[in-house]
């Protein structure tokens, strides 16, 4: 069968693709083989964050007390706070499934698609016991998690990000294996439903790609929170004792010493690898490099013409927002427009209690490029709004570049800072002088409002 576009992969940037070809009067196959909405609305973003939201909940409730609010033993019924996640996710499900099932001139084919080769001018794209035709392709095939070689791993029950989203029970013991943002999400999470947690991390501090002023506060606020963090650690080995308890061996980097950690249930959340090996790039000579993810120029077209790549597989992020914006940007030029990826400002946050939200370059990153830059940071124990709620944990760090009087990045951890961070990211793309933002009228009392403030205490960086 021949369709005007067959696009791999129904994640954020793919389904926006279908349904422009289809109402445009075309033929799309959109090609999916697991749920429409990919990571992020079946096992990602969006059932984390419903997660997120009961955690917060049973964390305010102990701390009510602080706010003059008597409250009697919290309890967290856990089996309750996941049906809360599956009937939210489940009706975002349902919505995005009666779309894309009601909507003319897109298939919708539950299967792995993969590249069989060319016919003439013509790709030939196998999905299941089909083999269809186009001359355009649009891959938005995603990641799953990275599972490291670690003796004795494959013998035990270990679970992912897509695993821990179906327990129908909470953990006595997580631990966690990865000190990244999906560690620390779900390792403060699960300590706040009432599991005791460990999270192990090879690197010398959690969060380590971060400044160390913003790694001190989110170490503090976990560890503070009862969060065991065992950092400049590998994994050496994993087994499963009698009693079903998951045995795990660390090696400290500096002293080469080993000692064993125990616990009900160990989440691996080391990384993400692409999920192209599925696809037989081969068949029709599409490059990627040795991790496998796929080169593009700035429009998204890979080394074949005809293809694109989007999403999380182009390595232009690893986010939704991302992926939605390749969506947008490819679109866009398919339309004759003229969007370019390069123009992307990073920007994205780490969604723990409080969220760190970050956009452009950090203070090391700052140091390393050469440029004549300064930089203020702010204590959110100064800021009003954050001692009127008592949530007075992070900063605010900002970074502009001396001679063309651009932001150039931020970084912001404390209340509020995810959506406080857009601020600065919508900033950035307009190029124009900090001092504009600096002369702003904030508004009282907000995070943002100290923003103005914080711009006046720039300095060069030593």
């Amino acid at each position: 069968m021949a369709y005007d576009v067959i696009v791999i992969g129904a994640g954020q940037a793919g389904p926006g693709i279908a349904a422009g070809y289809a109402n445009e009067g075309k033929k799309a196959a959109l090609i999916e083989a697991d749920r429409l909405g990919g990571t992020c609305l079946n096992y990602g973003c969006r059932p984390t964050k419903t997660l997120r939201a009961s955690a917060s909940v049973a964390h305010m409730a102990r701390r009510a007390a602080e706010y003059g609010i008597q409250v009697g033993d919290v309890k967290v019924d856990f089996k309750q706070v996941m049906a809360r996640k599956d009937d939210i996710i489940g009706s975002m499900q349902e919505g995005l499934d009666d779309y894309f099932h009601g909507l003319d001139g897109v298939d919708v084919i539950y299967e792995t698609g993969r590249f069989a080769g060319k016919k003439g001018d013509l790709f030939q794209i196998e999905a299941g016991d089909q083999i269809l035709e186009t001359k355009t392709v649009y891959l938005n095939t995603g990641t799953r998690p990275f599972v490291p070689p670690i003796d004795g791993l494959d013998g035990v029950p270990f679970i992912t990000n897509q695993g821990i989203l179906a327990l129908d029970a909470l953990p006595e013991h997580l631990l966690v294996l990865g000190g990244g943002y999906i560690g620390l999400e779900f390792g403060q999470m699960f300590r706040r439903f009432g599991s005791e947690v460990t999270i192990v991390e090879g690197a010398p501090h959690v969060a380590h790609r971060e400044d160390d002023d913003v790694i001190a506060s989110i170490e503090g606020f976990l560890e503070e929170e009862g969060v065991t963090l065992v950092t400049n650690h590998y994994a050496k080995a994993v087994s499963q004792a009698d009693d079903g308890t998951i045995e795990l061996v660390v090696e400290d980097q500096a002293n080469k010493e080993q000692r064993t950690l125990r616990g009900t249930h160990l989440l691996v959340a080391v990384g993400r690898q692409p999920n192209t090996d599925m696809l037989n790039l081969e068949a029709v000579g599409l490059e990627a490099d040795k991790r496998g993810y796929i080169p593009t120029d700035d429009k998204y077209h890979t080394n074949v013409t005809g293809i694109f790549a989007l999403g999380d597989i182009n390595k232009r992020g690893a986010f939704t927002h991302t992926s939605y914006q390749d969506y947008e940007i490819a679109w866009a030029n398919h339309n004759g427009g003229d969007r370019s990826a390069e123009d992307r400002i990073m920007a994205y946050a780490m969604f723990t209690d409080p969220p760190l939200g970050r956009v452009g370059m950090s203070e090391k990153e700052a140091r390393e490029s050469g440029r004549n830059v300064l930089m203020a940071a702010y204590d959110m124990a100064n800021v009003s709004r954050a001692k009127l709620d008592s949530e007075t944990k992070g900063l605010i760090k900002i970074l502009v570049d001396a001679d063309t009087e651009e932001i150039i990045g931020a970084a912001c951890l404390g209340m509020h800072c995810d959506d406080v961070i857009a601020v600065f990211s919508n900033y950035m793309h307009t190029g124009a002088s900090y001092k504009v933002m600096k002369n702003a009228l904030p508004i009282h009392p907000t995070i943002a409002e100290f923003i103005p403030t914080i711009l006046g205490q720039l300095k060069p960086l030593e």
